[in-house]
């Protein structure tokens, strides 16, 4: 991948290029919102009712909103452009995440705060396609292209632990409604600047009459973009792997809490595994690899499940030390960025052009269901047998997950 054979210098040559660093900085402040979000939420909504249950259920509705509606503003892009679909969706999205905290502090019914969540996660902006597609128009260089892809994987990562964080800090200063409040406001800022910025504006989702995909042969339009061939197999094997996702989260706050005796010491377990997960999506996307990448795909889910395996052995014995788990994590993670990263090139190398961005959020809603959903199963095992079970889930998920990448490989051969 590297021109100039210096490892970083693809990563460089992005940061260096002017009209890509205004739109991926904007998209990382709009995402910032899908880790703070849900959590703020869950935070302040237990803080007034003084139930976990029915703050999940919000947290739920909003998580459920949002895989719903990303295929949906995606297509919408197609016809009306990034633009205005991104501005809109912000502004929208962003004013019902601040009704629901407001409605929250207020008093207001059980229904109308999940339906203020559900539609605040429905009206979410599609930015993460969006910015896949900007990436094709600031940087046309392939190779400097795919540094770029790399990068805004690792910026995916530190979102969902920087997110945490940054909210974390402004519990003790502030009021309980304002951190989803400042959630709010990052969400509409960081989407309307993404939508001033010209890659936005000057994306292009026509296909060229030139355009083929592998083989020499034009992309069949006629197909809904759900029956592509080999597609349902990449959004399943999101799905299975964002399960087990939702099993770590899960079992590292259960393991602050119950294992380590200190809630304070997530931050430090989310730190481990995006930090190995950082590490490498940057080695990932800095170098050419020799195999295809459905053969990629495997192996690394491959080495995820087994850097995953020892933890429910680790953590079986009741109590140990910090210090046993945060290798471990450490080494788990180091595959997770390039498993991210890999399902987007075989979307896109699969669906049609003018259909990719849909593709795209279709991606999106498989991540984010199965992340809702590996959180929920995970909360069950955990209640009944403990930290080392919801470890061993996210170890069966990511099993499965490169079982059915092994069987789905001659579909994703055209992408490879």
């Amino acid at each position: 991948m590297l021109r100039d054979g210096r490892p970083g210098s693809a990563y460089r040559q992005v940061l260096g290029t002017g009209p890509a660093v205004r739109p991926f900085a904007c998209s990382v402040v709009a995402r910032l919102p899908i880790s703070m979000g849900p959590l703020g939420a869950l935070l302040l909504v237990q803080q007034v009712r003084g139930s976990y249950g029915f703050a999940g259920a919000v947290t739920g509705a909003f998580a459920l909103g949002t895989s719903a509606g990303g295929p949906a503003w995606a297509r919408l892009m197609g016809r009306f452009g990034q633009a205005r679909v991104v501005a809109a969706t912000s502004v929208t999205s962003a004013v019902l995440l601040a009704l629901l905290a407001l409605a929250t502090v207020n008093g207001a019914r059980s229904g109308a705060l999940i339906g203020a969540a559900a539609a605040s996660g429905l009206a979410f902006p599609p930015v993460g396609p969006a910015m896949r597609a900007a990436w094709k128009v600031v940087l046309p260089d392939t190779p400097v292209r795919e540094a770029g892809y790399a990068l805004d994987a690792v910026a995916v990562e530190c979102i969902f632990v920087g997110g945490p964080l940054l909210l974390s800090m402004m519990l003790p200063l502030t009021a309980p409604v304002v951190p989803l409040l400042v959630t709010a406001a990052l969400l509409a800022a960081g989407g309307l600047g993404f939508s001033a910025t010209a890659a936005a504006r000057h994306t292009d989702h026509r296909v060229r009459p030139a355009e083929r995909v592998a083989g020499g042969r034009r992309p069949d339009r006629s197909t809904p973009v759900l029956r592509t061939r080999g597609l349902l197999g990449v959004l399943v094997v999101s799905a299975a792997m964002s399960v087990g996702f939702g099993h770590l989260d899960t079992s590292m706050a259960a393991t602050a809490r119950g294992v380590l005796h200190d809630q304070a010491l997530l931050g430090v377990l989310f730190t481990c595994i995006a930090g190995g997960s950082a590490v490498g999506g940057l080695v990932y996307g800095s170098r050419r690899w020799p195999s295809s990448r459905p053969v990629q795909l495997t192996v690394l889910l491959m080495v995820f499940a087994c850097g995953l395996a020892p933890l429910p052995f680790v953590l079986a014995g009741g109590h140990v030390p910090l210090g046993a788990i945060m290798p471990f994590l450490f080494l788990a993670g180091l595959p997770i960025a390039p498993c991210l990263i890999i399902p987007h090139h075989l979307v896109d190398g699969l669906a049609a052009h003018d259909r990719a961005s849909v593709g795209q959020a279709w991606l999106s809603s498989s991540s984010t269901t199965g992340s809702a959903a590996g959180t929920a199963v995970a909360g069950v095992l955990i209640d009944a047998h403990g930290p080392a079970w919801g470890f061993a889930g996210a170890l069966t998920a990511v099993a499965l997950a490169a079982l059915v990448s092994v069987s789905q490989r001659g579909r994703w051969h055209a992408a490879a």
